[in-house]
């Protein structure tokens, strides 16, 4: 069989401008390049994209910068100077994609906007990273993953409206519009390999991850409609089958025990077939199980309660039962799971020396470049960029 790395990728020969900065660009133009995409990263001198300064760091460079930005190449370009623009006028004439997360408005007045750019580059695909999208009343709000999680209701179902929720453990708004720009890309590569038509994507943090709360949404779409009386999925820890609970040693593991089989096999093993309601229906997944509930959780508690973490998770395991290890970042990292995946690699950097970052999860489907490269230092590329460009090529 044809070793992977001898493959063709996905997007070789495809050319990337990325004037994006700090986490659904980078992300989604670091995907691009995982895929082949030759991406180079436009940065503003001296500071350059602020995720190089987010903590912790290595020896020297920050963590997080080293797990957006890998396989591209960086330039320092200073976009308030013409001749620097000038310089991006020349590359954006040779780019296959360009992506962008200025506030609206920015690229307009910076002279690089999708009007200007399909004027040197008629099929190119732009895509616009910003926090409200291009429109709207909400439009000139700087994208943080904070506000957009608030304001989609992703953070309010947990409250009902009431108290203040506690800020969210993941970045769910910057990684669904990294994700939407990815295949939103991809969709309109492969239109333009047809009819030659480029586009301009207008990705939305909020349109994101709106469009993907689908299901902390439905009762709010019942009542859109006119069930008034629509009850909530219960996801969100009222259903004493799928909650968290506190194991002997001051730990914790999470209980899904949605399905009636499982909540039966699970009352068996642990001696309390009383538990067991003969009536249950599918209809019951997803309630707080009404008058039955307390003595659920009770039971349920209990049991977690009786052994540490660890021993409580392998006794569940050799019984085939979801009850699974709340870890932290750490113990997830160094997880057998994680590890059996081959979700963290190892890279060379000519600073750092060997570094770990996660894997691409594509990368066992083939899909990928295979060995990747660290990312970039702040302008490490622009002499040999602006050589190519002298000659019309960066290639």
């Amino acid at each position: 069989m044809e070793s992977r790395n001898k493959k063709r990728s996905p997007l070789e020969g495809v050319r990337v401008v990325d004037f994006s900065r700090m986490l659904p660009g980078p992300w989604c133009t670091q995907m691009l390049g995982d895929f082949g995409a030759e991406v180079i990263k436009v940065e503003q001198p001296p500071v350059g994209d602020l995720g190089r300064h987010n903590a912790p760091n290595f020896r020297k460079e920050s963590v997080y910068f080293n797990t957006v930005n890998l396989n591209k190449e960086s330039i320092d370009l200073d976009l308030s100077r013409e001749d620097d623009r000038a310089m991006v006028r020349r590359l954006l004439e040779t780019a296959d994609v360009v992506v962008e997360s200025f506030r609206t408005g920015v690229t307009r007045r910076l002279g690089i906007d999708y009007d200007a750019v399909r004027k040197i580059s008629p099929a190119v695909i732009y895509c616009s990273i910003t926090g409200f999208g291009q429109s709207g009343p909400f439009s000139q709000i700087p994208g943080h993953d904070l506000v957009i999680q608030c304001t989609t209701g992703s953070m309010g179902v947990t409250t009902g409206g009431a108290g203040v929720p506690s800020n969210p453990g993941f970045q769910a708004a910057d990684y669904a519009a990294a994700t939407y720009a990815v295949i939103g890309i991809l969709a309109a590569l492969q239109r333009r390999s047809v009819t030659g038509e480029g586009a301009h994507l207008d990705i939305s943090m909020f349109d994101a991850l709106f469009s993907m709360s689908n299901v902390l949404s439905n009762a709010a779409l019942a009542h859109l409609a006119g069930f008034k009386d629509a009850p909530q999925m219960e996801l969100w820890g009222r259903n004493p089958r799928y909650a968290t609970y506190p194991t002997k040693d001051g730990k914790a593991v999470a209980v899904s025990l949605l399905e009636a089989h499982i909540w039966k096999h699970f009352c068996e093993m642990i001696g309390r077939p009383d538990l067991i309601a003969a009536d249950e229906t599918a209809r019951d997944r997803h309630t707080h199980h009404g008058d039955r509930a307390a003595r659920y959780r009770e039971a349920i508690a209990e049991v977690c309660a009786s052994r540490p973490r660890d021993e409580l998770v392998a006794w569940m395991l050799e019984n085939d039962v979801p009850i699974m290890p709340v870890y932290t970042p750490d113990e997830a990292i160094n997880s057998e799971h994680a590890q059996a995946r081959g979700l963290v690699e190892w890279i060379e950097h000519p600073v750092e020396g060997r570094i770990p970052v996660l894997a691409n999860p594509l990368a066992r489907s083939g899909l990928t470049t295979g060995v990747r490269q660290p990312a970039p230092q702040l302008g490490a590329d622009r002499e040999r960029i602006m050589s190519k460009l002298k000659s019309h090529s960066v290639r």
